[in-house]
């Protein structure tokens, strides 16, 4: 265990992994305080506000993934060469064990849990966590260097690492998302790049070799590169072909065995079987893995029928490109809700697939306006009804839907206008639907 005990350690930051960083510390001898711009009324650490809050007399500050990088408090830090790391980066010198990390603009949560899900059924011991569920920090006591510790990692964690090391990373893809706070794709794709950046000769980085963004950090990793989504099987390859899914040139399974919806899909259990295999579990094992996995909350959750039309809730769609995979898991028939808080995207690819397969886009929250020109720019005659907030969407669809469409949650943007996160959305969504 590191000792902390000369340490002074500022926190911005006082969510779910700051509070973790926070305790991580203190067991660790160090002095804590955390800052944040709304304290908590009841904490068991220091706490400040951020503009109240200098770097002065710190010697660590932890970033917050929530936090940006930019703020004058870690700028002043920087100068003066006070170390900034964030969560993971805390946790990269005591983490034990066979190290996944998972990142990519969309299905990094299913991929994780899929990961998970496969070597507990394998007998390995797990420990899953993250950007989904468990801080990185509070698995450093229960891993062993028998572990699998299987991380979802955002741009947001990422963007501060410099000693984490993965021994099997996966980048899913890398489509726009978080613009408004990287700035630009090239630093976007910067911090997903870590990732792959800092791991060793003897690793391995699963790419999608059908995302170009993604294909181009073969260049950026002195790790193995091992490829899925490709279209012919080959050794270091997981492939679809003839409607099966090959782990290298052995098959693992036909496609139409994966139970959950959508092409996307499909690309994601290609990406979590390479994870398996490489980690050496059986190929029959992870297909039976496959065939059992029941999914993750609010990724097109089936929620219930009702009167013939059927609810689905992916809140997770915090992204446009998010949204177009849900969208085309689906024939047609739907009723889709869109809008949130919005992150500088442009919505206008979402309008032919929509004119195709939408029977009428519901906007909600403080993106309706954008959403609205973007898609009267592109698709005029696409029919659009601004309610406003999610329990209007949701009567106007229930009122308006016939038997056999379909009502769809899938906002392509993030939640923070009017909840707290995806997940409070998507169990509002689900309370309201159940209500109905």
């Amino acid at each position: 265990m590191t000792d902390y005990s000369s340490t002074r350690a500022l926190i911005v930051g006082a969510g779910k992994s700051g509070l973790a960083a926070a305790r991580f510390l203190t067991a660790r001898g160090a002095a804590v305080v955390i800052s944040d711009s709304k304290p908590q009324s009841q904490s068991e650490f220091p706490q400040t506000t951020q503009n109240e809050t200098d770097s002065d007399g710190f010697n660590l500050l932890i970033q917050s993934p929530g936090v940006p990088l930019e703020l004058p408090i870690f700028e002043r830090a920087r100068a003066r060469a006070v170390p900034v790391i964030g969560e993971l980066e805390l946790a990269a010198a005591e983490l034990q064990g066979h190290i996944i990390g998972v990142t990519g603009a969309n299905g990094k949560t299913t991929t994780t849990a899929l990961i998970g899900h496969i070597l507990l059924h394998a007998g390995r011991h797990t420990l899953v966590g993250g950007n989904i569920g468990t801080p990185v920090t509070d698995l450093v006591a229960p891993s062993t260097p028998q572990s699998n510790v299987v991380l979802e990692l955002s741009s947001f964690q990422l963007e501060t690492v410099q000693t984490f090391k993965a021994d099997i990373s996966l980048v899913l893809n890398i489509t726009p998302d978080h613009l408004d706070r990287h700035g630009s794709m090239e630093r976007y794709i910067g911090a997903k790049a870590r990732l792959v950046e800092t791991q060793s000769a003897a690793g391995f980085t699963i790419l999608n070799a059908a995302d170009p963004n993604a294909r181009s950090l073969a260049s950026r990793t002195g790790a193995h590169v091992v490829w899925f989504n490709t279209s012919t099987p080959s050794e270091d390859a997981v492939a679809s072909a003839g409607g099966q899914i090959w782990l290298g040139l052995t098959p693992l399974m036909p496609e139409s065995d994966i139970p959950l919806p959508g092409r996307h899909n499909v690309e994601n259990v290609m990406a979590a079987a390479a994870a398996a295999w490489l980690a050496h579990v059986p190929v029959p094992l992870i297909a039976e893995a496959v065939r059992s996995f029941p999914g993750v909350e609010h990724r097109i959750e089936f929620v219930r029928e009702l009167d013939g039309v059927r609810y689905y809730n992916d809140s997770k769609a915090t992204n446009v490109d998010a949204a177009e995979k849900a969208i085309n898991a689906f024939p047609g028939g739907l009723w889709i809700i869109l809008g949130g808080k919005d992150k500088y995207s442009d919505y206008r690819p979402l309008a032919p697939l929509l004119a195709a397969k939408a029977r009428g886009v519901l906007l909600i929250g403080a993106a309706a306006p954008i959403i609205r020109q973007h898609f009267s720019e592109a698709v005029p005659s696409l029919p659009l009804t601004d309610c406003g907030t999610l329990d209007v969407a949701i009567r106007t669809a229930r009122r308006l839907a016939a038997p056999g469409d379909i009502v769809l949650l899938s906002p392509a943007c993030a939640s923070f206008d009017q909840f707290q996160s995806y997940e409070h959305r998507g169990r509002s969504f689900k309370d309201l639907v159940l209500s109905l």
